[in-house]
């Protein structure tokens, strides 16, 4: 009797030690390639302040989360994708037909989940009493057809118009020459890029003749819970489909005219998923999804995928506010 329960207790501790062993994390190349990748996504700088706010809650519920964010350029964020160096991106574009074929002949499944709609916002400086324009001119503008203020309004006392972007690489440059141009490269001496979108906003406060393209989440007061108050130091342009533009018929990008369609420069933000499991960044991407994180960007004064808004007509001094 004492020899089989010898031999039960031996097999149950050779049994233990296997089971043990087999727990430990795997240390092969592939493995830490999977974990390199996925301590941090990367997203389009001008997504910025939102997936601050995003990842602040995130990690706020998951107490031992190491995420991490890198802010780039979308034609950056997109390569780091592709090349496997990151397995989460935000941008404002899909996965085209050869990166997905390119993912997939990998042996890798990626997911394209759409989490918000965004304005592009164009903006003046405070002295520029010339505030609607319509996506006609702001097309001339890009083209280089319309280089001077008072190509577009002939009594305004501006000279160039000074055209800066956030990047070069951005996601606004691209989505303007995709959207705007049909794929045309934009070639005006009068347009060029800063770094950033704040850089853009302090850019366009300093200087009278310009005019600058920014994501709308960068334009909202933080103390208007409202969403109706933009910064102060800077004009954003109302804008028209119309061939003229007026106040009647221009918009600019609140929540509620990127809801119903009135503001023409809509653009969609993209969680470009490609992690082979379901780690970290599969739950950040979905978290931005659900409702606690669509009420982050519904605060930021974007338009959640799945808008519920209550809508109200608010009427002050006998005319409806816009």
């Amino acid at each position: 009797m004492n020899t089989t329960f010898n031999k039960i207790i031996g097999l149950t501790l050779v049994l233990g030690l296997f089971l043990a062993c087999g727990n430990k994390p795997k240390n092969t190349q592939a493995e830490k390639d999977y974990q390199r990748a996925a301590r941090y996504f990367v997203a389009d700088e001008s997504f910025s302040p939102i997936l601050n706010e995003e990842l602040d809650i995130f990690r706020y519920q998951n107490i031992l989360d190491t995420l991490e964010v890198q802010y780039t350029n979308e034609q950056e964020a997109v390569k780091k994708l592709m090349k496997l160096e990151t397995w989460l991106a935000f941008t404002t574009r899909d996965l085209t037909k050869n990166e997905r074929q390119s993912l997939e002949d990998r042996k890798y499944l990626p997911r394209t989940i759409p989490v918000a709609y965004d304005g592009l916002a164009i903006i003046v400086n405070n002295s520029n009493p010339d505030t609607c324009i319509t996506v006609k001119d702001f097309k001339r503008i890009l083209r280089g057809e319309a280089s001077q203020w008072k190509q577009l309004y002939p009594s305004s006392k501006l000279g160039e118009i000074d055209v800066v972007f956030d990047n070069p690489l951005s996601s606004t440059v691209r989505w303007c020459v995709d959207s705007l141009l049909s794929g045309k490269e934009f070639s005006a001496p009068n347009i060029g890029a800063v770094k950033t979108s704040a850089a853009v906003i302090d850019y366009v406060e300093r200087h009278p003749g310009a005019l600058g393209i920014i994501g709308s989440n960068w334009l909202n007061d933080s103390r208007d819970t409202t969403n109706v108050t933009f910064k102060k130091n800077i004009t954003v342009m109302k804008v028209s489909r119309m061939d003229t533009a007026t106040a009647e018929n221009s918009w600019r990008p609140y929540q509620y005219y990127i809801y119903n369609g009135n503001y023409p420069l809509i653009r969609t933000i993209y969680a470009l998923l490609n992690e082979p499991r379901n780690g970290l960044p599969t739950s950040f991407a979905h978290f931005v999804r659900l409702p606690k994180g669509q009420m982050i960007i519904h605060r930021a004064g974007l338009l959640t995928i799945q808008a519920g808004m209550n809508v109200r007509q608010v009427i002050v001094n006998g005319n409806y506010n816009d």
